[in-house]
């Protein structure tokens, strides 16, 4: 070979070297398809002089969370149960009362005419509030006879009156909640007194103040009995007359009073579940049969009939399309009695009628059921107070006999042992309301 073929040579493979390092050298950050950084260059694994920076990339992962100020997650416990008043009352009622809607509040806007020179500012109207209708309730302080009230799904009781009337033993609201009826004893702790007074009209939107005064009228006094109409327009009671008692319906809206009935036998409890029945119950005993009688206040002729008898311990709680009637016996049995048939369906729960109370459609009752049942001589034993019960709440469908334990007040959050009367539901079935017997604390329970 020539020397200059031999230089020739040598130019062209420096060449060829030049061009192979320098392909790697600017190549030597390709990726693999799968996003490795390591590559498939094996020379680059050699080369001195590759970027430092990337000799130790890590593979790309998600940044790290900043946990510092996480909470795992908790079980978000619902209270259904709650107590509703702070003392021991009378007597209560729950109506639906408007309220205004908790909504933002929004500022009046200024406008201009931009068509004229010298616009002048116009207002914007403000929307009118808007407004609902919720389940309330209003109660009667057993000590003091003041009246609180509250809404049923924000417990915020507040005093509606200040008319004092110590010791309060029963207390009834009529006139979708306008009236109120207390019944105490004189002075001498002898004669009953009973007196129905009307309330203070509110206004949507304003405070409610805590001097309003209660005034009213007197019903004779030794008045035996008194119930209210299932609208609650009409009161119904009972007053000795001589050997005789007599039996007066008074309207709440515009004071009328009717006599409806006399009896020489004076020993009733009253219902009154439509403006067309009222029943008769004798007081119950398990030392002797009780009888229910009914008649139509509507009628001249009255027609007062038996309905059922010859049952110990009779306790009764007719539904208000005065169809059926329940029933509790000496053993605390409890029985659909079918008015029109004359036919009796027994239940699968025991307790007293008047421990339940009939949904709107009569095709459901509510009751406090007590736990256990121990003794006998029902239900004087349990009016005397020589027994206290703990009860479950259970709902029976009328048509099926289905029964439904629903709550257990003494396992429940913020529960207790609850021996349950006076029982009530608002007109949407969403709440159930009752008394303990025991210190005759207000309770709700929600239903849906």
């Amino acid at each position: 070979m020539s020397k200059r073929n031999f230089i020739l040579l040598i130019i062209i493979i420096v060449i060829a070297l030049i061009a192979i390092f320098g392909y790697f050298y600017f190549n030597q950050g390709t990726n693999t398809p799968g996003g490795d950084d390591t590559g498939t260059n094996f020379i680059s694994q050699f080369y001195p002089f590759r970027n430092n920076n990337n000799a130790t990339k890590p593979t790309t992962t998600t940044p790290p969370i900043d946990v510092s100020d996480y909470q795992p997650p908790m079980d978000v416990v619902t209270v259904k149960l709650k107590k509703v008043s702070s003392m021991p009352i009378a007597g209560f009622t729950v109506f639906s009362k408007e309220r205004l809607k908790d909504v933002p509040i929004v500022t009046p806007v200024l406008e201009t005419d931009a068509t004229t020179e010298n616009p002048a500012p116009k207002i914007t109207k403000p929307t009118p509030p808007l407004t609902e209708f919720m389940p309330a309730l209003r109660y009667v302080e057993r000590t003091t006879g003041n009246i609180y009230q509250t809404f049923a799904d924000k417990i915020e009781e507040r005093k509606f009156s200040t008319t004092i009337i110590p010791m309060v033993y029963e207390a009834f609201f009529g006139n979708k909640g306008n009236s109120v009826v207390m019944r105490y004893l004189k002075g001498d702790a002898k004669t009953i007194i009973t007196f129905v007074g009307t309330l203070p009209k509110e206004f949507l939107g304003a405070d409610t103040t805590d001097n309003n005064e209660i005034k009213g009228t007197f019903l004779p006094e030794d008045t035996e009995d008194v119930s209210l109409s299932s609208d609650n327009l009409t009161l119904f009671y009972l007053f000795n007359s001589g050997d005789n008692i007599i039996g007066t319906t008074l309207n709440l809206v515009n004071n009328k009073k009717v006599q409806v009935f006399d009896s020489p036998f004076t020993e009733w409890l009253s219902l009154f579940p439509n403006n067309k029945m009222i029943t008769f119950t004798t007081k119950p005993s398990f030392l002797i049969p009780g009888y229910m009688y009914a008649l139509n206040p509507t009628n001249k002729n009255y027609n007062f009939h038996e309905i059922l008898g010859n049952i110990n311990g009779l306790t009764t709680l007719t539904s208000s399309d005065g169809k059926l009637v329940l029933y509790s016996n000496d053993n605390l049995s409890l029985n659909i009695y079918h008015i029109n048939t004359k036919v009796s369906d027994a239940l699968v729960v025991k307790t007293l009628a008047e421990k339940c109370v009939w949904n709107k459609n009569s095709d459901a009752i509510y009751c406090g059921v007590p736990k256990s049942i121990s003794g006998t001589q029902y239900p004087d034993s349990w009016y005397q107070g020589e027994v206290s019960f703990s009860d479950q709440i259970w709902k029976i469908d009328i048509k099926t006999k289905n029964a439904t334990m629903i709550a257990d007040p003494a396992t429940m959050v913020g529960g207790e042992d609850i021996d349950s009367i006076k029982l009530a539901l608002d007109d949407g079935e969403n709440y159930l309301f009752f008394v303990n017997k025991k210190d005759s604390f207000l309770w709700e329970l929600e239903l849906k």
